[in-house]
């Protein structure tokens, strides 16, 4: 028995006698869904159609019920047309996955010999099924930490590659949802002093078949084939949707820690490929309306994203998917922002990058999602697709430029001083102009794709041998320096180089302007062995291997980010002017030359000039918190010398007066909290970073 229903939400809603399920498709002529119990397939037509949605409820039908949809309506992949219901079709709103793919033949679409044919084979024994989910968990006590922005330290995450390795965790938990949630874990998160976790994406993906013909997989997860379900591989136990349960109780024991869960989301493009791809969900349900097509010729794709298809953003129904996910991962998931994934891709409406297009747009008036966390990777592989600074003023944005500029800097290029200068204040060249903050920038040196830390400071080359692509992935990122000493060393100079660069890069991520980003596991000396896109590598290559971890340089780590969460000074609110914004005379911060003069318009431009000191005015950091607090702090000098040699800085002669501790040194880290005679000039090794702090 079927009832006609209700043509929203979409998706299946239980509501505690039966479910109601609803999917829009403006190709379809007949929509059925699919129920599945012990491996027996019962079919039912939805009975209603209302604004081309196809709708029905089922009595009886309750939580932990598999299903899918088979779209009736025209094949003419000429046309953009793909539906045929030998193909078994996940529902796009489903909130919970079950079941590997299984690469067949018979999971595509068409037939594999000749695109423009339909494959009459039933690709329902070789496919994942959707999973009607209880939509009830206790939320009691529940709290968002609701962090500033500038307050902000976030820690970019795979939930599987975390806790694989760790010593402390129980077996069954590894790799899991539930693994995040133990007390290693958040002793970990805690005693570091992150405010935020990043999560790599946990929409259920699957693996490309080249992927799997290689024997590997998706690590990464960037192949999205629903936007409203968790991963069902990340859950300590997946059946009959618990996957979903056990992601909300990481929520809100992160929530219980005063940690925050940003989500990684990847809405420019799924897993189903361009013309050759699977027909796994919005291709056979209507593929004209979901994804970008050639207008030339509608059997192809639009690519943006190097994946072989593009979400269609100028659609009102896949805006609708899109917002629709987001606010559920906001009002039911509770979490507190999103990453997103090659961001300029969702902001073409024709071809151009369009800063104010649909999408934006209806975020921007979103009562919901427009007051979380809005991060932007702001570029694709498309024409015009590097839009760093671009974006608008709601969103933040991961600084590309930063990355780059603080890598030039420390690796000694040449005419790198006034970039890395720009970039160490908050990149206000990129963000004052559109209204924005200096927490616009998220700020990060490395990221999970590229190298690691450890990897930086050690590879000239990238090694992904590994991936069995000859090499040929992934770019050669490594803007750096090594010694010439490629890879693994018993050298301890060499080593202790590596080490003293690293401490340097990470003392000025955390002391720079904007929104520091870290890479989880560069705190302990995480490698990848030179591979530079382990996208593929679900092994030890990508884990962390938490019984090789550096404590030294993870305590180095903890006092770093202790120092700046306790000086508001290296988070301030606005951006420097160069002056004081109490009109008192001083500046609010001041560019030396290691001779302790200050910096003329020659200085910056000597193309060889790696050294500089930087005053930074603890009186003069803004104007009252937002609850009205006075903001004042010490004051700082920090030293950075990026050459080889050794560099001696005289103390400016205005600022000898001053009693200064030495509270930071990458050459001699457990070497701190001395006093600094400034009458005599400080000496500063190669590749190293002394921050003095003002006593008195």
């Amino acid at each position: 028995m079927v009832w006609p229903g209700r043509s929203f939400p979409l998706g299946a809603t239980y509501d505690g006698s039966g479910t109601n399920f609803a999917v829009f498709s403006e190709a379809a002529e007949r929509v059925e869904l699919c129920l599945f119990d012990d491996g027996v397939e019962r079919r039912i037509t939805l009975p209603e159609v209302t604004a081309f949605v196809h709708h029905g409820y089922v009595p009886g039908i309750g939580p932990g019920q598999h299903y899918g949809f088979r779209v009736y309506g025209p094949w003419a992949p000429w046309e953009g047309h793909r539906c045929n219901p030998a193909k078994l079709l996940l529902d796009p709103y489903a909130k919970a996955i079950e079941g590997e793919l299984q690469w067949s033949s018979a999971v595509y679409g068409h037939d594999v010999n000749n695109p423009d044919v339909a494959d009459p084979t039933d690709s329902a024994p070789f496919v994942p099924r959707s999973v009607v989910v209880n939509p009830y968990f206790d939320w009691s006590g529940d709290r968002r930490p609701d962090t500033p922005l500038e307050r902000s330290v976030i820690y970019e995450m795979h939930v599987r590659g975390f806790t694989m390795r760790h010593p402390d965790v129980p077996p069954e938990l590894r790799g899991t949802y539930a693994g995040l949630c133990t007390e290693p874990v958040i002793r970990h998160l805690t005693e570091l002093g992150v405010t935020a976790i990043e999560l790599m994406p946990v929409h259920h993906f699957v693996s490309e078949h080249a992927l799997v013909e290689r024997g590997l997989t998706n690590y990464w997860g960037y192949n999205s084939v629903g936007y409203l379900a968790p991963h069902a591989a990340y859950a300590s136990s997946s059946r009959r949707g618990r996957q979903v349960q056990e992601f909300k109780h990481l929520v809100k024991t992160m929530h219980a820690n005063n940690i925050e869960v940003i989500l990684d989301v990847v809405y420019n493009h799924t897993a189903e490929g361009n013309h050759l791809g699977p027909s796994l969900s919005l291709k056979g349900i209507d593929n004209r309306s979901y994804y970008r097509l050639s207008p030339e010729d509608p059997r192809y794709y639009v690519d943006y994203t190097g994946t072989g298809n593009s979400l269609n953003m100028r659609h009102p129904n896949v805006l609708q998917l899109i917002m629709d996910s987001l606010r559920y991962w906001i009002t039911e998931m509770h979490v507190d922002g999103f990453r997103f994934d090659l961001a300029a891709a969702l902001a073409r409406e024709l071809h151009d990058v369009d800063r104010l297009s649909a999408f934006f747009d209806i975020i921007q008036q979103d009562p919901v999602i427009s007051r979380v966390k809005l991060i932007a990777e702001p570029w694709d592989v498309g024409p015009g697709g590097y839009q760093v600074g671009n974006f608008p003023p709601l969103w933040s944005e991961w600084n590309g430029k930063y990355r780059d500029g603080v890598r030039d800097y420390w690796r000694g290029a040449e005419a790198s001083l006034g970039e890395f200068a720009s970039r160490f204040t908050g990149s206000s060249d990129l963000y004052s102009s559109s209204g924005r903050r200096p927490a616009a920038s998220i700020n990060f040196i490395t990221s999970h794709d590229g190298f690691t830390l450890a990897d930086l400071v050690s590879y000239n080359e990238k090694h992904n041998e590994a991936n069995g692509e000859d090499n040929r992935d992934g770019t050669n990122d490594n803007r750096s320096w090594n010694s010439g000493v490629e890879g693994p060393t018993t050298d301890p100079e060499i080593l202790e180089l590596r080490r003293r660069r690293a401490r340097s890069m990470l003392t000025t991520l955390f002391l720079s302007q904007g929104v520091p980003m870290l890479l989880a596991g560069d705190e302990i000396g995480r490698t990848q062995h030179g591979n530079n896109n382990a996208y593929c590598q679900d092994n030890d290559v990508s884990w962390l291997q938490w019984a090789d971890a550096d404590k030294d340089l993870l305590e180095f780590t903890i006092r770093l980010i202790r120092l700046r969460h306790a000086h508001p000074v290296f988070r301030r609110r606005r951006f420097f002017e160069g002056r004081s914004v109490h009109g008192n005379g001083e500046h609010d911060i001041a560019w030396y030359s290691p001779q302790g003069v200050e910096m003329s318009s020659e200085d910056w431009a000597v193309g060889h000039a790696r050294s500089l000191m930087v005053w930074l005015n603890g009186d003069a950091i803004g104007p009252p918190g937002p609850h009205g607090e006075k903001v004042v702090d010490d004051d700082f000098l920090l030293l950075f010398n990026a050459n080889l040699k050794p560099m001696r800085f005289t103390v400016p002669k205005e600022l000898r007066h001053c009693t200064w501790r030495k509270v930071i040194d990458t050459y001699a880290p457990g070497i701190t909290g001395a006093d600094v005679d400034t009458r005599r000039t400080i000496p500063v090794p190669g590749f190293t970073v002394h921050v003095l702090q003002r006593r008195d």
